[in-house]
């Protein structure tokens, strides 16, 4: 009996010092997460810094301290580059199909239109920068990651022939994804498509200005971007058309430091010039006046 009790006494005061152990592990005070509104701050990529949101917007969403290139929406993108009340927008009424019948598709795609607020990736029109009239084209990687799909590709191949139409030069701000898988083929279709109405283009003797934003990739690297006349792009944007891990699998070597940033394409020829955000516009509206059409 005495035995029995004394076991149990045992196991008692076990019990009891296990408890104050695991209490002792645990802090007498447990600060909450602070309550901080959605997109009051906007973190830095690059550098890890904070900043509050309007700085950054003010900044032309460049952040401040490390001068790093966050993505921008294309309403945005059009506000920083052209006149004030000149853009006027084309291009409407186009809907999305789903040519293969992808489950889930039709429901991506009516979501992205009601997050961003646009019919598709892409935003077109008339506009003027310091006074020189062109057509601007804008794809926002916000809606699927500016992926091409056959909407995307329809309008851009608009908007090229709209500039054919004016006898206005082109711009274009390429950020995607690359072609949209969802519909396949027909998203491959685009490549040609717009690489076809460029070259009309060439031959009316029409500017045609490509920028390349982060990221540009995939089909649109390999058809419209990469056809421009003049051919700029923003510090640090990655350009190529696929992925440095895919890149590395197949070829089996390792790639130099910074392969596909804009610097490294420039080095090597393929882009013309690096311009950043904050001297974007200047840029634009001194190709436009070298190359404007004076009546005599």
């Amino acid at each position: 009996m005495k035995r029995e009790q004394l076991k149990a006494s045992f196991a008692k005061k076990k019990k009891f010092l296990a408890s104050i152990e695991g209490n002792q592990k645990k802090p007498l005070y447990q600060p909450k997460a602070p309550d901080v509104p959605k997109g009051l701050y906007e973190k830095c990529s690059a550098c890890n810094n904070t900043f509050p949101q309007t700085d950054v917007i003010r900044n032309q969403l460049v952040c401040p301290h490390c001068h790093n290139h966050f993505r921008a929406r294309a309403i945005d993108r059009i506000g920083m580059t052209v006149d004030a009340q000149t853009f006027v927008e084309k291009g409407f009424g186009y809907i999305t199909l789903n040519p293969l019948f992808q489950e889930g598709y039709d429901q991506k795609v009516q979501q992205y239109k009601q997050t961003t607020n646009l019919d598709e990736a892409y935003v077109y029109g008339y506009a003027e920068i310091h006074g020189e009239a062109c057509v601007i084209g804008v794809m926002d990687s916000y809606f699927m990651m500016g992926s091409m799909g056959s909407v995307v590709g329809e309008k851009v191949t608009k908007s090229i022939e709209y500039a054919l139409y004016k006898k206005l030069p082109l711009i274009i701000f390429t950020a995607s994804g690359g072609a949209r898988m969802q519909e396949g083929i027909y998203s491959l279709m685009q490549m040609a498509k717009t690489s076809s109405a460029l070259k009309k283009m060439d031959r009316q003797g029409l500017l045609y200005i490509s920028v390349l934003t982060h990221p540009t990739t995939g089909g649109v690297t390999a058809s419209f971007a990469m056809l421009g006349d003049i051919i700029l792009a923003e510090p640090k944007a990655l350009i190529g058309f696929a992925g440095p891990r895919v890149i590395e699998q197949t070829i089996r070597q390792s790639l130099p430091e910074g392969f596909q940033t804009a610097e490294f394409l420039l080095e090597k020829g393929m882009v013309d010039k690096v311009v950043h955000r904050h001297e974007m516009k200047k840029t634009l509206y001194t190709i436009l006046k070298m190359h404007s059409r004076r009546e005599l």
